[in-house]
């Protein structure tokens, strides 16, 4: 059977967060749109659902209350030092150029725009890579991680709405299980979209779904936007693009997405014309523990730890400064990939991880997106959160003992591999806590625990006081196994300001356009090499606002 509909003005191909504000700023100007999507309509918000909900914004009212004095010229100047932009001619081009208009966009528009949908944040800012180089180098300077009240779905649902409006006053059409396969051109412009109907599928949110074709489809269109996602579960296409810069790619990595993040839309487009820019540049975390009750394939949640942890590679050694708990992503796997080992560890206490512990994800975080204020006033005065202890209790990667030489036990027994020498990671520790006795030291992941301090939004509710791991009164001790998950994608389709995918001459491909992780997050690649976090949601929402306003001018 196969279907073959009536011309829509556009065709939006994926119903992730960058789909949605793309349809919807399409819709609003009146021009009728078909949102395709190959799963099911639960799914509707993409991988947005799942985030935690951070935000990168500058100079706003809660950095202000907090206390931080943050200026769109210090942002950029992070922004730089974090991406690294070094193919300026050609790849890092429209990148740059993208990254300009959203520090622009972070520091002026975005925060009353989302606000006056309705977005609210928790007001205490986070402080996401933290860096540890020098004022120019990678990381932010300042807290600027706003988490939306309600995290992903909090984000996700008043996009989702207003599409949902539109479907029903006829201006949306959304078609689910629709897998494109094909983008069809006609005297050099894109003019429409064919693909496979997927048999229907009951699959919750986020869980794999058959890719059984029942039938197919064709529709055309006067425009069509991908925003169809990245790689990050296509543990395949993650090894053949992996950096050279962080050697072999793992063997063993858990999936922070789910499996149909899967990248087939950057090859489909590419075939009809458009440029893929800076495949080896990717954003995956180290941090990575197994779900204990996974939803998707190899579901991995990423702890979002406090500074203060030991962080020690497979064979025991502590990682070199700055390599610390939430300073910088990219250059811990650099360090974990040069041990040829997959996995590190962390030794901390449980007074650390009442304090410092907190999961990735809108489903380990109850209390923020179910806005309770009282569960979310817990994190400062009570344990650590459910969630934490879930996976302290039934997690595989955790090893709990009340002396260090039972903890190392453990430890090895976890891998099999013997590889932890009691004796030498006993001796690393008491030299950390030998520093703890004065109020300066020389250790530097000491310095930046106190310097973390400084700030109230650390010192309420993310940083533990300093003290002794080895003292029993701070007690029991626990390791966490790390593991490395996928996430993000961050080289993409080349597109220019108005979210034009451009071809291997630079020229707009006719009628075709991206917004979202398929594109980079804007020009294929706003981050450069590294992130500063906030920014992924931040980069679809900007690609998705610009594209569909672009695509509705021009329809005009």
């Amino acid at each position: 059977m196969e279907e073959k509909g009536m011309e829509f003005d556009v065709i939006v191909v994926g119903a992730g967060l960058a789909g949605l504000v793309a349809t919807v700023e399409i819709a609003d100007a009146g021009k009728k749109v078909l949102l395709l999507d190959q799963e099911p309509e639960v799914s509707m918000g993409g991988q947005a659902w799942w985030s935690f909900g951070g935000l990168f914004l500058i100079d706003s009212p809660e950095q202000r209350r907090m206390g931080i004095k943050d200026s769109k010229e210090l942002a950029w100047q992070d922004w730089l030092g974090a991406a690294g932009f070094d193919r300026e001619e050609d790849e890092d081009y429209w990148g740059r150029k993208w990254a300009e208009a959203y520090i622009d966009f972070a520091a002026r528009e975005k925060r009353a725009w989302l606000h006056e949908m309705g977005v609210r944040f928790f007001p205490v800012v986070g402080w996401a890579e933290r860096g540890g180089y020098l004022a120019d180098g990678h990381g932010n300077s300042v807290p600027r991680f706003h988490i939306v009240w309600g995290t992903g779905p909090g984000i996700v649902e008043p996009f989702e709405r207003r599409v949902r409006e539109h479907m029903k006053n006829g201006l949306v059409q959304f078609l689910q299980r629709h897998r494109v396969d094909n983008l069809i051109t006609s005297n050099g412009a894109i003019t429409g979209v064919s693909g496979s109907v997927l048999v229907p599928s009951s699959a919750a949110r986020g869980e794999d779904s058959s890719r059984e074709v029942a039938g197919s489809f064709e529709y055309s269109a006067h425009a069509v936007l991908i925003s169809s996602g990245g790689i990050g579960g296509n543990h395949e296409l993650i090894r053949k693009n992996w950096p050279s810069s962080l050697g072999e790619p793992p063997k063993q990595m858990l999936s922070g997405v789910p499996a149909h993040v899967d990248g087939r839309m950057l090859a489909i487009t590419e075939e009809a014309g458009g440029r893929i820019v800076n495949r080896d540049r990717m954003w995956h975390y180290t941090e990575g523990i197994k779900n204990w009750n996974p939803i998707w394939s190899k579901h991995g949640i990423r702890i979002l730890p406090g500074p203060s942890s030991i962080w020690l590679d497979a064979r025991g050694q502590r990682f070199q400064a700055p390599n610390f708990p939430g300073f910088d992503t990219l250059g811990t796997l650099e360090a974990i990939k040069k041990t040829g080992y997959d996995y590190s560890w962390f030794i901390l206490t449980k007074k650390i991880i009442k304090k410092e512990f907190a999961l990735s994800g809108s489903e380990q975080n109850p209390d923020l997106t179910g806005k309770s204020i009282r569960k979310v006033l817990g994190r400062a005065i009570g344990d650590a959160p459910a969630p934490v202890k879930a996976f302290m209790d039934k997690g595989e990667d955790f090893v709990i003992a009340d002396n260090l030489a039972d903890l190392v036990k453990g430890m090895n027994n976890l891998t099999g591999e013997n590889l932890l020498n009691l004796a030498d990671i006993e001796r690393q520790i008491q030299a950390r806590d030998r520093e703890i006795d004065n109020k300066f030291t020389k250790d530097l992941q000491i310095t930046a625990m106190r310097g973390a301090r400084q700030y109230i939004g650390d010192k309420l509710i993310r940083v533990a006081p300093p003290h002794k791991i080895l003292d029993p009164k701070n007690g029991p001790l626990i390791a966490v196994r790390l593991n490395i998950v996928s996430r993000k994608t961050l080289g993409g389709l080349q597109t220019d300001l108005s979210g034009r995918i451009l071809n291997e001459s630079g020229n707009p491909v006719p009628g075709l356009y991206a917004a979202g992780e398929v594109s980079g997050f804007g020009g294929g690649g706003i981050h450069g090499y590294r992130a500063l976090e906030g920014t992924f949601l931040g980069g679809c929402l900007f690609t998705g606002r610009v594209a569909g306003r672009a695509i509705a001018a021009e329809l005009t």
